[in-house]
């Protein structure tokens, strides 16, 4: 029995396999763990909860197998899916956390998060990021119709595309130096909520870094995404497990 942990999966219905791939883990391993938490970016886009997509409705019905099981799923909200709402949270039977929140797990705090605000680098994100979290934004947005909605959606991922795809070697460097976390904030964030272990996403660079924050040995847990394969860590009282799938 163990703590499972999962992020940016992107599921979309123009990966199947990976859509699968999700199916297949929820209803094998999820089922049979201690606690499940999914740390953001289920979906590649979320407009809305009104959005009838098969992919959508796939998920939140394993989701709810996996509830109905007795495993506790847990959500934070991604860059991506930061749309998704009480009512789809209450289809699949799972709750939905604050960014960040601080769980225990087996006798021990941790501080989970999506990751993106980690990344204060990235200004032009930042400022993104806290218009589109501002209700009165979200209202005006979701009050458009679902056809609106969705190609306003089309529109971003084709020219975030586009514009990584345009980017030249110097600019490329520039790119993950900004979409990685800053130090500095990292270890404010420890500093501030006095915790030992972070677990995030988002910066789809899985790893186990330990440093030292105030004197104190620390330990940043990154998730995997789930583009090419599924990425999972795995907590329970001996230690943790960051593994491919």
């Amino acid at each position: 029995m163990a703590t499972l942990f999962i992020s940016d999966l992107h599921l979309d219905a123009s990966r199947p396999a990976i859509t699968e791939l999700f199916g297949a883990f929820m209803q094998r391993e999820a089922q049979q763990a201690d606690a499940l938490y999914i740390l953001g970016d289920l979906f590649e886009a979320w407009v809305g909860d009104d959005d009838p997509s098969d992919t959508g409705a796939y998920v939140a019905d394993r989701i709810r197998e996996v509830v109905d099981a007795g495993v506790p799923v847990f959500f934070i909200r991604g860059n991506r899916d930061f749309l998704l709402g009480r009512d789809f949270a209450r289809r699949c039977g799972m709750r939905i956390l604050p960014d960040p929140a601080v769980v225990v797990l087996y006798g021990k705090p941790a501080m989970l998060m999506h990751g993106d605000l980690l990344c204060a680098g990235d200004t032009a994100y930042q400022a993104f990021r806290a218009q589109t979290r501002n209700p009165a934004w979200q209202q005006q947005f979701l009050s458009q119709p679902l056809a609106a909605r969705l190609a306003f959606a089309a529109q971003a991922r084709a020219a975030s595309q586009a514009h990584q795809g345009g980017m030249k070697q110097n600019d490329q460097a520039k790119f993950e130096t900004l979409t990685d976390v800053t130090p500095a904030t990292v270890e404010s964030t420890f500093a501030q909520f006095g915790i030992d272990t972070m677990i995030h996403g988002h910066t789809h660079r899985p790893a186990i870094h330990d440093l030292t924050v105030n004197g104190r040995a620390c330990r940043r847990i990154v998730l995997g995404d789930w583009y090419e394969q599924g990425s999972v860590l795995r907590v329970d009282a001996d230690g943790v497990k960051l593994e491919s799938l």
